[in-house]
């Protein structure tokens, strides 16, 4: 029987993604997509492309029938899934949650850079990183629990640390890069990653036609990369906004070990037997470097390789969708991965190719 799924959020751009990536998974049954502001709106009203698709209209956060699902999307911002999460996963639903509030396993550290306590300290310890490329076990461990009829809880990981995360970590944990080296970090994101409440920065006036840094040396990311990577205190990470709707690109410079080879092509045949399981990422041969055009609308990662021989540095660059990969696609693939369904499952291969 097909699962019964509910977005909490559905009306913000990584929630219609997945309400768009849900309608037509083949083992979920979407029947409640919720947003206070457009509660007993169509959706397709609101987002008209998915007219003749669906006549889902928009609940409540807190309508019954979010009670009726076996699977819940959490797409909302960071603190709200502190207080929902709780009352889900008590009631035995498993939790896919595309927030922050239980990405870092440290509370304090969740605290400092998110400016708000974390009340959920319990729950914390159990829920499972959502990377599967680099976290299957903390997956596997849920997806057993899931089984034993418990709720579980997966918090996905975030868009940038999503790239640089995949980019790097085959040489980080290959024993490749430099173990007291500074990890450089440049990555730039379309204007769908901020949200879909328009600021200043992401006003089409000024966005369009403009490039620029933002968040520099205090981007929230910074302590979710350095987690998963073990960099704590060696990273520089410096994110970027492009006039993209959609797509993410990460640019990674690595310092190598003194012992580490100097040739492109052995990164790259390290790097494809790290991610030979990992259906979803590509490693490119070497001096190819990934688009963003490539990726879009897809679950994909592209990985291109080169090294910089003279400075001893692996550069590592990785393209994705911000709302795909680095979003709603991760967690459908999370949620595949703690269902025990195939992981590839309700996904494009494909992405639009012009």
């Amino acid at each position: 029987m097909a699962i019964t799924t509910g977005i909490v959020g559905a009306a913000g751009f990584a929630g219609i993604e997945l309400v768009r990536l849900v309608l037509r998974h083949p083992d979920l049954n979407l029947v409640a997509v919720t947003s206070n502001e457009l509660a007993g709106t169509p959706v397709a009203v609101e987002y008209p492309g998915f007219t003749g698709a669906t006549d889902l209209t928009f609940i409540t956060h807190d309508d019954p029938a979010l009670e009726t699902c076996d699977l819940v999307f959490l797409a909302v911002p960071h603190t709200a899934a502190l207080s929902m999460a709780p009352a889900l996963v008590a009631r035995g639903a498993t939790v896919i949650d595309l927030s922050a509030d239980f990405r870092l396993k440290d509370a304090a550290v969740y605290e400092q850079w998110y400016n708000t306590p974390h009340t959920q300290s319990e729950l914390l310890s159990r829920a499972a990183f959502g990377l599967p490329e680099l976290f299957r076990a903390d997956l596997t461990r849920v997806h057993a629990s899931r089984e034993a009829g418990e709720g579980v809880l997966v918090a996905c990981a975030g868009c940038y640390p999503t790239a640089t995360s995949l980019a790097a970590a085959p040489a980080v944990r290959g024993g490749q890069a430099a173990p007291d080296g500074v990890v450089v970090v440049d990555a730039v994101s379309g204007v769908t990653g901020a949200g879909k409440k328009a600021s200043a920065r992401t006003h089409f006036c000024f966005a369009d036609e403009n490039v620029e840094a933002y968040s520099v040396a205090s981007h929230r990311h910074t302590p979710e990369i350095e987690q998963i990577l073990g960099l704590q205190g060696r990273l520089v990470f410096t994110p970027h906004l492009a006039p993209l709707n959609r797509g993410l690109l990460s640019t990674v410079n690595i310092p190598l070990a003194p012992d580490a080879p100097l040739d492109a092509a052995v990164y790259v045949e390290h790097y494809r037997t790290f991610y030979e399981d990992s259906p979803f990422v590509q490693v490119l041969t070497a001096g190819s470097m990934p688009k963003t055009s490539s990726v879009v609308g897809t679950n994909n990662a592209h990985i291109g390789l080169a090294v910089n021989a003279s400075a001893r540095m692996l550069i590592a660059v990785c393209a994705i969708d911000n709302l795909g990969k680095g979003a709603a696609g991760q967690a459908l693939q999370c949620a595949n991965v703690v269902c025990g369904l195939p992981e590839r499952r309700g996904f494009d291969a494909i992405a639009v190719p012009v």
